[in-house]
C-alpha cells in the first residue's frame, strides 16, 4: 500500500470511528458519564425482544414502536457502543456475536431495573397507606371532615389521622415530621413552610342575645373592642393572631380556652363576647343563639392555608387532599 493509500485508509477509519460515536483512532466510545455510554432501558428491552423473537418487526410491535423507529434505535445503540449488534436480512434479524454478549448483559440490567421498580412501588404503597394531617381548630372541625370524606371516596385504603391544634402546633408537627400536610389560619406562613391558600374566612364579633352589645345600634369601634376583655383562644391560635394584628393589641382575656368549640359554648352560655370564624357560628346566628355585633373600620378577613415543609411538595394522598380543597 502506498503512503497515499495508507493515509486514505487511515482517514476512512477515523471517519468510521467518528460516525460510530467512538473516539477517532481508538474504536472506543467517547468518555463521559455512564448515561452517555450505556444504552437506555428502552433500547435494551428492544434488543432482548429481537433476541427472543428473531425479528426486528416483531420486536418493534412487542415494545410498542414502529419498525423504522426500532431500526433507528438499534443503529443508535450500535453507534453508542461502537459495535454491530444485529445482522438484518430478508429472513429476519440475527444477533452478531457481540450482540449476543451485549444481550446477556442487557438481561441483567433489565432484571435489576425491574427489582428497582418493584422496590420503588413498595415505597409508594407504604406512603399511600397512611396520611397524617395536622390542622388548626376551625379548619379541623368545620372544613376537613368534608374534604376527608371526599378523599376516602378516592382512596378507601388510605388510613387518615387528624391532629388538631393551634397554628403554631401545626407548624411544629410538620417540621418534626409528625404530619404530612397541615392547615393553618394565621396571618403569616410559619418559617420553614410553603403554602397555598385553600379558602377565605371572616371573623365575627358575637355575643349571647342578653348581652348589651346585642342591642346596640352603632357599630363597635376598634378601640372599644381592643380594650374589652373577650373570650379568646390561647396564644398561638390563628384566630387570636388575626384579631391581635387587626386591633393592634388586646385586653387581658376574660376567659382563655384551647378549643373553638369551648369558646363558642362559653359565648352561647352568656359568659361574654367573643370573636369567632363565620364558619363556626353560622348555625348559632341563624337560630339567634348568638348575635353578630358589627365593628367599624376593622378588617377581620383571613386566608386559610395548606402548609408543608419547604421544598417538599405534597405527594400521594397529601397531594390528592390538597387538590380536593380547591374543588
Amino acid at each position: 500500500m502506498t503512503e497515499g493509500e495508507t493515509g486514505a485508509a487511515g482517514g476512512a477509519g477515523a471517519e468510521h470511528a467518528s460516525a460510530a460515536g467512538g473516539t477517532p483512532g481508538t474504536g472506543r466510545p467517547p468518555a463521559g458519564s455512564l448515561a452517555h455510554r450505556v444504552p437506555d432501558l428502552g433500547a435494551l428491552e428492544l434488543l432482548l425482544a429481537v433476541a427472543r423473537l428473531g425479528s426486528l418487526g416483531a420486536a418493534a410491535r412487542e415494545v410498542g414502536i414502529t419498525q423504522p423507529a426500532a431500526s433507528s434505535r438499534v443503529r443508535s445503540m450500535e453507534r453508542q457502543l461502537g459495535v454491530a449488534l444485529v445482522d438484518r436480512s430478508p429472513r429476519g434479524s440475527r444477533l452478531t456475536d457481540a450482540g449476543a454478549l451485549v444481550t446477556d448483559w442487557a438481561r441483567r440490567v433489565v432484571e435489576a431495573a425491574e427489582a428497582f421498580d418493584a422496590g420503588a412501588q413498595a415505597l409508594r404503597d407504604r406512603r399511600d397507606s397512611r396520611l397524617r394531617v395536622a390542622a388548626s381548630m376551625t379548619i379541623a372541625e368545620y372544613l376537613l371532615p368534608g374534604w376527608l370524606l371526599a378523599l376516602r371516596a378516592q382512596r378507601p385504603d388510605t388510613a387518615v389521622s387528624l391532629l388538631a391544634g393551634n397554628s403554631t402546633a401545626v407548624a411544629e408537627r410538620l417540621l418534626t415530621g409528625e404530619a404530612d400536610l397541615g392547615f393553618v389560619e394565621g396571618l403569616t406562613v410559619p418559617a420553614g413552610l410553603d403554602s397555598a391558600v385553600v379558602a377565605h374566612d371572616r371573623l365575627i364579633v358575637v355575643t349571647a342575645p342578653g348581652h348589651p352589645w346585642a342591642r346596640r345600634r352603632a357599630p363597635l369601634s376598634a378601640a372599644e373592642l381592643s380594650t374589652t376583655p373577650l373570650i379568646l383562644r390561647e396564644k398561638g391560635s390563628g384566630t387570636r393572631q388575626v384579631l391581635d394584628a387587626a386591633l393592634g393589641g388586646l385586653a387581658r382575656p376574660l376567659i382563655e380556652l384551647s378549643s373553638t368549640t369551648a369558646v363558642k359554648a362559653a359565648a352561647v352560655g352568656g359568659a361574654g363576647p367573643s370573636v369567632l370564624s363565620e364558619l363556626v357560628v353560622r348555625e348559632e346566628l341563624a337560630v339567634r343563639r348568638l348575635v353578630a355585633v358589627p365593628v367599624a373600620d376593622v378588617s377581620l378577613t383571613r386566608d386559610l392555608r395548606a402548609v408543608w415543609p419547604t421544598g417538599h411538595r405534597p405527594t400521594g394522598p397529601a397531594r390528592d387532599l390538597l387538590t380536593l380543597t380547591r374543588t
